[in-house]
């Protein structure tokens, strides 16, 4: 099975992600701002490949920029938190 046609996989990846940023020194806003241009480049260059993506790519595209950084921001959140459990 691909990455992306797996949600809890995806999220994984996406926790693990948020979790070396922060090793690295970054900080909590220079995460949700990388996460936030992730998710345009996903919204324009990738086709959903799930219920769950397709989803988060009909709320992006309805968004404004404060509530796609919003959303990036909760799915970094959320990637981070299912990842240490």
């Amino acid at each position: 099975m691909e990455l992306g046609q797996n949600w809890h996989k995806w999220k994984d990846v996406l926790g693990e992600a948020v979790q070396i940023g922060e090793r690295l020194g970054l900080s909590y806003e220079n995460i949700e701002d990388t996460a936030t241009g992730i998710g345009q480049f996903l919204a324009n260059n990738l086709d959903p490949a799930n219920k769950e993506q397709r989803l988060l790519k009909e709320l992006w595209e309805n968004g404004t920029e404060e509530e796609k950084h919003s959303l990036a921001s909760m799915m970094a959140k959320m990637s981070k938190r299912d990842s240490l459990h």
